[in-house]
Parts: C-alpha cells; structure tokens; sequence
C-alpha cells in the first residue's frame, strides 16, 4: 500500500529567496513559467530526439516496473500502459493517495503516479537552473481548478513537496489567468468596465471566474465549473463519430485500440484552425473524412454546457449592461475555433483568446509566485463545507453547513455531547459530495482510550450530560481543510 510520508507545508506568507516558477499542472500538458525580472517567459522542453516544446504531456507509462513520464512515456505511446489524462483520478469523490490507478493491464495508485511526475517535473527545473549556473532553492505557485477538492488539492500539493522544492501555494486556474490578462491588457479596463470573466477550458476540466479589478488587485466575485468537461470529451465526440460513419460503432475495440483512436482524435482535433473543411482519422487500417461542420455538431452541445454553466456570472443575456470588460478564453481546449466562434456570436466582440491560451494560467501563476510582483488576489471558496452528524442514537443523519462560498473561511462551534460517541463525516458539497475525512470521536471516560476501530463496533447511544466539544474547521489560502476537535474533560485533542 502506497502511504506517503509526512509533511510540513511552508506557509504562503513566508518571506523565500529562491528561483520562482508558476506550474500549470494540466490534465494533458504541464506548463511552466519562469520569473525573470518582470518576465515571464515559458519555460521549454526537449523531447527525446531534440526537439524543444512548451510543454510537457502530462501522462505516464511503464517501462518495466518504472513508471516514466512527459516526453519518455509518449516515447511509449500505443504500449498497452501508456496513460494520458491520469490527473482525471483526482476529480473522484472518495480518491485517496492510495486509489489505483489502470496503466493497462497493470494498476498504480494515484500517489505513486502523482510523485513519479512532480519529480519529472522538478528535475526538468532543476537542469533549466544549471544552465543558468544557478544554485538557489526553487519555489512553486501551483495552479489547481477552481472547483478542485480537498483531496486533489492536498496530493497535489503534498506530491511536489515532497520532491523537496518549496510549493508557497495554490492558485485555483481562472484566477491564475487574470493576472496574466491585467499584465497584458489592462488598457481594456476603466471605471465601467472593471471585471473580466475567465472562461478556461482545459483538457479534463471547465472553469470559470468573475474577477473583479482595481489595478493590481484582484477579487473574484465568484467562481463556476465543471469537473469533468474538457477536451478530452471532445476528442472522444471526434472518435465516435469516427466509428458512426464507418458504420463500426457497435463493434469491440481493445482498450489499446480504443485509446489510439482517441490519440488520433486528439491530434485531428488540435490541428484544426479557422479554414480548416476536412478532418481525416486513421481508424485501424480505415481511414474515414469528416467535415469539419460535423465534428462541431456533435461537439456543440459540450460547448453549450459551458455557456449554461457561466450564466449566473454574467447575470445577463448580453455584457452589453455588465461591467465586464471581456470574456477571456484560456486553456489548451480553447484554441479549437469553435468555442471562440460560439461565445462570439453570443457576446460579440468582448470576446478575446489568449494568444497563448496553454500557457496564460502558468504566466499568471508566475505572477502570483514573482516577490516582486505587486500583483494580490482575494479569491473566494468556490464550494460549501459540511459535516454529516449522526443524531437520534444514529437513526438520523443531518448535514451541517460549516463554510459557505460567503461565511468566514474558520467555523468554530462549541456544544456538549449529547451521544457516547461521535460520528463526523466531513465533506465538500457542490454538485456533488465529496468525503474530507471521518472522525470518530469518545464522549466517555470509558471509551476515551478505544481507537476509532474500535469505536466503530461501539452501539450510539444518548447520555444526559456529555462533555463540552470545541470544534473548529478552517479552509486555508490553498483551499485545504484543516479540522480540529477537543474534549478537554476527557484530555482528547484530534487533528486532521
């Protein structure tokens, strides 16, 4: 069992030197920006045959029983454990470091992919330092979806600390990149005009903030999303329309098969510019021409999903009386002319894309991680924090809300026990439930010293008069939960 070793997180406010660096660790590409004297150049790679890219995929092959990653695992690709998109483990409900993960035939947990490629990534850093004869500690700010959980938030963060740089926080995505739209457009923005709307379409995932600014400063107003919509749907859009035309959709395909058929997608997709008429897929020995028109068909509806999920941002069925100076189309996905083309003929012409739309999210997260940057956010929880609560000798259950999008980012509650033991399941509630942790909890002298197995097989039951609860859930900067609990009668003291 993969168990990962204890950490201690540097606190965000901490005074560091260092080389900084923003990374966008992205569902298909990993992009880093550098900070360099109020630049912030992206930082490239190169491939095993020299070639030098602006990113690095973000999948992960084995090589016997090595797991590698970037560019030597797509060195692998078409091998039956080559995996793309592995970050998409983490949008689970109940995903721990321990949750495996398929490569294939053979399975990995998601801790153990998550170190192997935080340490690609850092060691890519560290040879970009030693051609600039530089020595000093690296520091990260790194870039999560706004509507990430505690969980993915927690590994993710745990995974590159682990490789012994120095992670000074998490920025969720779409604010990221309005940083990098103030540090490039700021003359869009005047006394009217005063708020933005990042729209980030990324490969597994769909974000988007309201962000409300005054010169350096930013406030997001509020924050909506999609854990599971991004390009990478589109491309499986592309490959069953592939196979609907070849009249081969009903027939079975080996996941190997199935996953080339997706990388061919992937790559006709990408290839797709404004005049493009035609998209030519090899599927298996068959090649197959679709019209371009075709794909966006099918392809509209995912899109139009988008535009149904920012409709409480702009408030309005036009920006025409909004404040909103643009919508700004960021991410990797966006670059594919219809979404462009779709929010344009819905909002005109306040509709701009990032002329670097992969890489906006990691120049603005090297904003955020540049010392000298004058740049603040005051971002906002994007989801409610709750616990469930047995009650009536564990006949009932009641969820209570703690933290709210709009409440203070610590709830702290003060109660007498009113059952022999407690059963506090913590949460993260959206458009879905996601488990923090479960804390089992002795309201008795007698249970005081059972461990929370063996409390498990302890019958609920009332008492008159239980012992006075401190309890305290805070959500920090990085949007990570933190839970305290103390019985001081009976000398308990819980963290987690």
């Amino acid at each position: 069992m993969y168990v990962p070793t204890p950490l201690t997180f540097l606190c965000p406010t901490a005074t560091l030197t260092g080389m900084h660096f923003g990374i966008d660790f992205g569902t298909t590409r990993t992009v880093i920006a550098a900070c360099d004297r109020g630049n912030y150049p992206v930082v490239t790679c190169e491939d095993p045959h020299g070639d030098s890219h602006d990113f690095i995929p973000s999948v992960v092959a084995l090589e016997g029983d090595k797991l590698v990653c970037g560019w030597a695992a797509m060195e692998l690709r078409g091998t039956p454990t080559f995996t793309r998109s592995f970050k998409r483990a983490l949008t689970g409900r109940q995903v721990t470091a321990a949750s495996p993960v398929a490569l294939g035939p053979e399975t990995r947990t998601i801790g153990e992919i998550l170190d192997a490629f935080a340490e690609h990534i850092v060691a890519h850093l560290r040879r970009f330092q030693e051609e600039l004869a530089d020595s000093s500690p690296i520091e990260v700010t790194l870039g999560v979806p706004a509507h990430s959980h505690h969980a993915q938030r927690l590994l993710t963060m745990a995974a590159f600390s682990r490789t012994g740089i120095t992670v000074t926080g998490l920025i969720n995505e779409p604010s990221a990149a309005a940083f990098e739209y103030t540090h490039r457009h700021s003359r869009t923005l005047n006394s009217k005009r005063k708020s933005i709307l990042v729209y980030d379409l990324g490969g597994g995932t769909f974000d988007a903030s309201l962000v409300s600014i005054d010169g350096v400063g930013h406030t997001i107003v509020d924050t909506v999303g999609r854990a599971r919509l991004g390009g990478d749907d589109l491309d499986e859009v592309l490959a069953d329309l592939a196979l609907t035309t070849l009249g081969r959709s009903a027939d079975a395909f080996s996941s190997t098969a199935r996953m080339r058929l997706v990388d061919e997608a992937r790559t006709a997709k990408e290839a797709i510019v404004p005049q493009s008429r035609r998209i030519v897929l090899a599927v298996g020995d068959d090649d197959v021409t679709l019209p371009v028109s075709a794909f966006y068909e099918a392809a509209t509806p995912l899109v139009q999903e988008t535009l149904r999920a920012i409709e409480p941002l702009i408030g309005a069925d036009s920006l025409r009386d909004t404040d909103i100076a643009g919508i700004y189309l960021v991410g990797g996905t966006t670059s594919l002319p219809l979404i462009a083309q779709t929010l344009r003929k819905k909002f005109g012409h306040r509709v701009h894309r990032s002329p670097l739309p992969s890489a906006s999210t990691a120049v603005g997260l090297a904003i955020a991680a540049d010392p000298d940057s004058d740049f603040a956010l005051k971002d906002k929880v994007s989801r409610n924090i709750g616990v469930f609560r047995e009650w009536d000798a564990g006949s009932e259950v009641t969820l209570d809300p703690l933290i709210t999008p709009d409440s203070p980012r610590t709830a702290t509650r003060i109660y007498r026990a009113a059952h022999n033991v407690g059963w506090f399941r913590y949460g993260e509630v959206g458009d879905d439930f996601s488990l923090i942790t479960e804390v089992g909890v002795p309201f008795t002298p007698e249970l005081a010293a059972l461990t929370e197995d063996e409390l498990r097989s302890v019958p609920v039951t009332r008492q008159e008069s239980g012992p006075l609860v401190h309890e305290e859930v805070t959500i920090d900067d990085d949007g990570i939960v933190s839970i305290a609990i103390d019985v001081d009668e009976l000398g308990l003291h819980l963290r987690r």
